[in-house]
Formats: C-alpha cells, sequence, structure tokens
C-alpha cells in the first residue's frame, strides 16, 4: 500500500498531469502561483495562528447544545517531499463516543494564501458546528506549506490523510476547498479512493481535471455570482467536467462575491449538511436549529478573522 501511495504521490508531483493546457488559456481561472519558491519563504507556523481555535461565539453553541464542544488538537504534520518539512492544522475532534462513522474526517482547505479560517471564516466556524453534532466526525483545518504551488500542497493534503489514517484510524475523507483549493481538492480527490466527496467555494478552474474521475462520488460547487476574483463560470465549468453520471450539485448566490459574505451562513449549512451527508449521517432537526443555524461569527468579524488566519495572503480577495 504503502509503495502505492508513493508511486501516487510522484505522479500527482507532474505539473503535467495537474494542469490543462486547455484551462490555462481561460482568463482568470486560475491563483496558482506561477513564480518558484524562493529562498527566503518560510512556511507558516501554529504560533502565526494564536488564539484561533475555536470561533469567537463558540460558548453560545456548546450553552444550546448543553454539551462539550469538542477538543482542539493542534498539529504540525511532516511532510516528506523535495521540500521537507511540517503543515500546521487544527484538528476539531467529535465530543460524542466513537461510532463506527468516525472513520471519516472532513479536511477544509484554503485559497492561494494558505489560513486556516476559510472563507468568510466558514471553516473556523463549520469545524465547532461538525465536531458538535451528536453523530460528528473529525474535521481538519489545514494549512499549505507553499500556498498556490498544487505541487507541494497536494502533498500536504495526502500527509494529512496518512496521518489521520495511522493515528486515528480515519480511512474515508471529504475535502473542502476554496478558491485555488479547488486546485488540490480535485487533484487528491481524483486520484485516491480514500476521498469519497469534495465540495468548494469560488473555486478555479486551472488544475482541476481530477474532478472529471470523481463521479460516482459526490461534489458540491457553491459560487457568488458576483465574485471579480474567480468568475462563477468556473464552477459551471466543473460541473460540466465532473458530467451526469454521479452526484453533482452547483449553486450560485444572487449579488455574492469570492468569499461569500453575504451567504457565509448559508453556504455553512450547506457544507455541513454535504459533509454529513457524506459520511451517511443526516442532522437531525433539532441540531440544524441550536447548532447549524447558529452563526458562530458575527458579520464584523468574519474579514478580520480572515486577516488574522492568513486566508487573504498574496493573491486571495474578498471581491
Amino acid at each position: 500500500m504503502k509503495n502505492i501511495r508513493k508511486f501516487v504521490r510522484t505522479l500527482l508531483a507532474n505539473p503535467f498531469l495537474t494542469q490543462s493546457p486547455k484551462m490555462s488559456a481561460l482568463a482568470r481561472d486560475s491563483l496558482s502561483a506561477a513564480d518558484p519558491i524562493k529562498g527566503d519563504r518560510k512556511p507558516p507556523t501554529l504560533a502565526d495562528y494564536a488564539g484561533l481555535d475555536h470561533p469567537p461565539r463558540a460558548t453560545d453553541l456548546a450553552n444550546s447544545n448543553k454539551e462539550d464542544i469538542g477538543a482542539v488538537k493542534s498539529m504540525s504534520i511532516k511532510v516528506e517531499d523535495g521540500q521537507d518539512g511540517t503543515v500546521p492544522g487544527f484538528l476539531h475532534i467529535p465530543a460524542t463516543a466513537p461510532k463506527p462513522h468516525h472513520g471519516h474526517a472532513a479536511i477544509l482547505l484554503s485559497g492561494a494564501g494558505g489560513g486556516v479560517v476559510g472563507p468568510s471564516s466558514m471553516y473556523l466556524s463549520m469545524a465547532d458546528k461538525i465536531a458538535s453534532l451528536r453523530n460528528g466526525i473529525h474535521v481538519l483545518r489545514l494549512d499549505y506549506r507553499y500556498p498556490a504551488r498544487n505541487k507541494y500542497c497536494i502533498r500536504d493534503v495526502l500527509a494529512a490523510m496518512d496521518h489521520l489514517e495511522e493515528t486515528y484510524s480515519i480511512n474515508k475523507f471529504i475535502l473542502v476547498g476554496w478558491s485555488f483549493g479547488g486546485a488540490p481538492v480535485f487533484t487528491v480527490g481524483g486520484s485516491d479512493r480514500r476521498v469519497i466527496g469534495c465540495a468548494t467555494v469560488a473555486s478555479q478552474t486551472a488544475e482541476t481535471d481530477g474532478v472529471r474521475n470523481l463521479a460516482p462520488r459526490p461534489v458540491l460547487l457553491l459560487h457568488g455570482k458576483a465574485d471579480k476574483t474567480l468568475s462563477p463560470s468556473c464552477s459551471e465549468r466543473l460541473y460540466a467536467m465532473y458530467g451526469s453520471k454521479g452526484d453533482r450539485r452547483i449553486h450560485l448566490f444572487d449579488g455574492d462575491d469570492h468569499a461569500l459574505t453575504r451567504s457565509a451562513l448559508r453556504a455553512e449549512e450547506m457544507l455541513t449538511d454535504f459533509i454529513m451527508g457524506c459520511a451517511g449521517t443526516k442532522v437531525a432537526k433539532d441540531e440544524q436549529e441550536k447548532i447549524v443555524q447558529k452563526e458562530l461569527v458575527g458579520s464584523e468579524k468574519r474579514v478580520e478573522l480572515m486577516k488574522k488566519g492568513g486566508d487573504l495572503r498574496g493573491e486571495e480577495r474578498i471581491e
């Protein structure tokens, strides 16, 4: 098994297999970096993200749920490749006792700037919510060592999957990505059968050919119609690339931007329902009201926390 995974990593590291020449010719379909990694560029560490374990209103969730919201374990995951190092992340561990579906985990990936809170800080909120459900699963908010460089980002994702499998016996994964994050999501999802579902928010189309190999595994595509960073036509193209022989869903939000700032809570609900559906369980009605529909990050804090969480570095934008 390890030899097979090593072979897959070698294939994925080939840029000619992760980027379509046809797609690279499209206008504004990508936030992938074209410049080489600079020698003085140091990957982020956990110290860069102090105070971002839980969303600001996590205690509201605990009070309404009358249960623990679950623990958050900060971790530095070792990655072995040409740029050996570690990638930081925050693992939200379910508050409930272990159950069969705890063999599932969601991995949440940000965009071209990296980061750990996601578009409009949705990841910070969703992770606590999913871990608080009665049938909750593990959720990993994962950064990148070298954001916007898919060759290295896919290694980060694979290293995280291997770590969760070896440490927590998790072998089924749902991948979620924002913007550039669609590249590692669909590259890994299209080649690794441990991935059982993929979702994206405002994804690019460059380096996403793996979406063609996902069916019949489910895919959810969310995008703002007023996105000025990556056109909603990117998600429409991904929808077509996926094909008609599986479970594909797309939702375009009227008047919303690249980070879905106007529809963040609704997007959280849709992503949470999708993730839990992939894990084989449905969110109960009472939990929808008490947990999923709770706004754990106020609208006035969503962009501020994105800046603190590193999600707006580099080429990433709100608009």
